[in-house]
Order: C-alpha cells, then sequence, then structure tokens
C-alpha cells in the first residue's frame, strides 16, 4: 500500500513538473514577445529622453537623469516621460487645467459671439496641445503597462521553471522511496502469526 501511494504523489509530482515547464515556456516567450515588441514600437517613435540641462524640478531630475539623452526603448522610460515630463508641461501651459475643462472654455468661448477672436484661437491651440499631449501620454503609458506585463511574465516563467525543477526532484526521490518499500508484511509481523496447519 506504501509503495503505490508513494508511486501516485511522484506520478502527480512528475506530471505537475511537466505542465510548470510548459508554462514556464509560454511566460517565457509571452515577455520576451511582449519587451521586443515594446521595444521595438517606441524605438519607431524615435523619442530621445530629455537632456539633463532640460530638466527643471528637483521632481524631474529624479525620474529623467537616469534616462537622460537615451533613445527610449522601455515601458519603463516611457511613464517617466509621460509624468514627469509630457504631464508637467502640459500643466504648466494650461495653468493644471484638464483638456476636459479646457475644451468646455473653449466651445464656450467659440459660441460667444462678443468673444476676441485671438482669444478663441489661443484657447483653441492650447485644447489642440492638451489633446495631442494626452494622446501622446495614453500610448506611452500604455507601452509602460505592456512593458510592466512582460516583466511580471518572465518572473512568473522563472518561478515557473523553479517549481518544475523542485516537483520534479521530489518526484524521483518519491520514485527511489517506493523501490525501497516493500509491500509485504514485516518479517516481525510473520514472525508473529499463527501457524496454519
Amino acid at each position: 500500500m506504501r509503495k503505490t501511494l508513494d508511486q501516485l504523489i511522484s506520478w502527480t509530482g512528475l506530471i505537475l513538473a511537466v505542465v510548470l515547464l510548459v508554462a514556464g515556456g509560454l511566460l517565457t516567450y509571452a515577455s520576451n514577445f511582449v519587451n521586443q515588441n515594446v521595444e521595438e514600437q517606441l524605438s519607431q517613435q524615435r523619442i530621445t529622453m530629455p537632456a539633463a540641462e532640460r530638466l527643471e524640478t528637483q521632481e524631474q531630475k529624479d525620474a529623467l537623469l537616469q534616462y537622460a539623452g537615451q533613445d527610449m526603448t522601455t515601458g519603463a522610460q516611457a511613464k517617466a516621460f509621460a509624468d514627469h515630463y509630457i504631464l508637467v508641461h502640459m500643466n504648466t501651459s494650461s495653468e493644471n487645467r484638464t483638456y476636459e475643462e479646457v475644451s468646455g472654455e473653449f466651445m464656450k468661448l467659440a459660441k460667444d459671439p462678443s468673444a476676441n477672436p485671438e482669444e478663441v484661437k489661443a484657447l483653441g491651440d492650447l485644447r489642440q496641445t492638451l489633446f495631442m499631449g494626452n494622446t501622446l501620454r495614453g500610448l506611452l503609458l500604455n507601452a509602460y503597462a505592456f512593458g510592466t506585463m512582460g516583466t511580471i511574465a518572465g518572473i512568473a516563467g522563472i518561478g515557473a521553471f523553479v517549481a518544475a525543477a523542485v516537483l520534479a526532484l521530489l518526484a524521483l526521490f518519491g520514485f527511489r522511496h517506493a523501490k525501497k518499500v516493500n509491500d509485504a508484511l514485516p518479517a516481525a509481523a510473520h514472525r508473529d502469526a499463527p501457524v496454519r496447519v
């Protein structure tokens, strides 16, 4: 009975190890695919991270100095650029108003026949700038999200490979132990058993 149980547990462990090996392979493939895709898409945009002298605040320096002058190729660079460079310039030009707020002001002013045409044009230009800035930020933050998923998939792949190796080793030890176990009763039990005539 013990031998059968050891073999059953060992086979289960071995099957799980194979499943984890397959999962690790798929997760590693996904990680490589996502990271290569993010790098390829960002590289095609030919965005250069701002040089050190263009960073104005300490917050910008903390987030962007490590990437200064580099070509943007990673999700982490994309997030830093979106949140600490594009957003800062958008907030500065709009006095911290959102695209929705500026767009509402523009539409209201554009309908006013007594409005100054230059003021309407300036507000329309600001609206367009904020729209483009938000669009670019959204695209860059999507690249960051996908890059993060690729990183997580890579870590999960490594975890799956490690777990598969541990389960495979435990299964091998289980098979080894099953070979040593004798399903027959121990010798002492045979000695104490009544003799049938």
